[in-house]
C-alpha cells in the first residue's frame, strides 16, 4: 500500500564529506518525476552545461536544472567577483523557486559548499527554509552543512568518505564523477 501524501513538504539535507550527495538528491528528483512531481535542480559552484546526471534529466518532462558556476575550481582563497555573482544569482532563483507553487521538488545542490565558502550566507540558506511554500520538498546538499541548518531540517544524512580513488592521484572521469 502506497502511503497517503505528507501534509506538507519536508526539508532534506544530504552532507558530509563522502562521494554521493548529488548522487543521492538526484536519486531523489527520479522518485518524484515517476510520481509525477515537477523537479528543479538548481545547482551552485557548477558551471552551466551540467554533469552527465543533469545532462541525461534534461531530456524529462517536469523537470528543469539551472547551473550558477564559473567552471573554475575555487575555494575559500580563489574567490573571485564573478563566483559572488553567480552564487546570488543562484540564490534569487533559489528564493523565487521555494515561494511559488510552479516545483513541486527543488534540490540546491552544493548550497552547502557555497556558504561553506562564503558565498552564500546561513541566514539565506534559512530563510529558504522557513520561506518556502508548504507543499514544495526542499533538498540542500553540500558539505559542512551548518549547525542551524542541521536543527531545522526534518531529515538529515550525513555521507562520510571511508576510501576514495582520488586519495591515490585518480582524476574525476567523465560519466562516473562528473
Amino acid at each position: 500500500m502506497i502511503p497517503a501524501d505528507p501534509p506538507k513538504g519536508l526539508v532534506y539535507v544530504l552532507t558530509g564529506n563522502g562521494k554521493g550527495k548529488t548522487c543521492s538528491a538526484v536519486g531523489m528528483s527520479v522518485r518524484a518525476l515517476g510520481r509525477g512531481m515537477k523537479v528543479l535542480l538548481i545547482q551552485f559552484l557548477k558551471p552551466e552545461g551540467g554533469s552527465g546526471e543533469t545532462l541525461f534529466l534534461k531530456g524529462a518532462d517536469r523537470f528543469a536544472s539551472l547551473q550558477f558556476g564559473t567552471g573554475r575550481f575555487i575555494g575559500r582563497d580563489r574567490i573571485q567577483p564573478d563566483d559572488i555573482l553567480q552564487a546570488e544569482r543562484g540564490l534569487e532563483a533559489a528564493e523565487t523557486a521555494v515561494r511559488g507553487r510552479e516545483w513541486d521538488m527543488v534540490i540546491l545542490d552544493e548550497i552547502l559548499q557555497a556558504a561553506d565558502f562564503g558565498l552564500v550566507s546561513v541566514d539565506r540558506i534559512l530563510g529558504l527554509m522557513s520561506g518556502k511554500s508548504e507543499s514544495v520538498e526542499l533538498v540542500l546538499t553540500g558539505r559542512s552543512a551548518p549547525e542551524a541548518v542541521i536543527e531545522r531540517a526534518d531529515l538529515v544524512s550525513e555521507i562520510r568518505e571511508v576510501k576514495h580513488p582520488h586519495r591515490s592521484g585518480l582524476r574525476a572521469r567523465r560519466g562516473i564523477e562528473f
